[in-house]
């Protein structure tokens, strides 16, 4: 049996300026689910982020949303991974995605972090690539030297169309990849988030 989630981060920068841009898709998400599930967002000053405790499939589960900027997130995953003794197979990481079209997500274990300074950091401090990563996907502006600018820029009305029926495709499989069944979960979301 492989390990459930027991904690659900979204990346993404704090504050009103950031709120609406592409690199906070993962609070996008987290922002839903913790309204699906009745919870209230916390601000806790030791995890250095948003907290909120919601229970999916009778699991309890921590909500985090960074409030660091995304190129210190792993300060407030490493911390309450930490407190609550949580390993980094049970952690999933909700975050934007260059290399998929919006409207997209996907669901993998491990691997690199694509220049993502969030993931990278998280990575580092946790001192492991093996937590989970929910990939929304936003598109690539086509220049390399574009990307940076790119994701802290609003999404077009159609993009952000696509992104926000993503995010919803993503929480519907959500409660597969919670209780363990990674393999059923990647299944269904990968079929239906074309």
């Amino acid at each position: 049996m492989m390990s459930s989630i027991r904690m659900i981060v979204g990346l993404g920068n704090p504050g009103p300026e950031y709120e609406k841009t592409r690199h906070n898709a993962g609070f996008w998400l987290l922002d839903e689910l913790c309204w699906k599930y009745k919870g209230n967002w916390r601000t806790e000053g030791k995890f250095h982020g948003d907290i909120a405790r919601v229970a999916i499939e009778g699991q309890d589960i921590w909500l985090l949303k960074p409030m660091t900027f995304m190129n210190l997130s792993g300060q407030a995953v490493l911390a309450l991974a930490h407190f609550y003794k949580i390993l980094p197979d049970e952690i999933l990481v909700v975050h934007d995605e260059l290399d998929l079209p919006p409207g997209t997500a996907r669901l993998k274990q491990g691997g690199g972090h694509g220049g993502h300074n969030g993931l990278k950091d998280i990575a580092a401090r946790l001192g492991s690539p093996a937590f989970w990563r929910l990939r929304l996907g936003i598109g690539h502006p086509g220049d390399r030297n574009e990307v940076a600018n790119f994701v802290l820029k609003k999404p077009r009305a159609e993009e952000q169309s696509a992104i926000d029926d993503a995010v919803l495709k993503a929480q519907t499989y959500l409660p597969l990849a919670i209780a363990g069944n990674m393999a059923m979960a990647m299944k269904e979301l990968h079929t239906a988030a074309k």
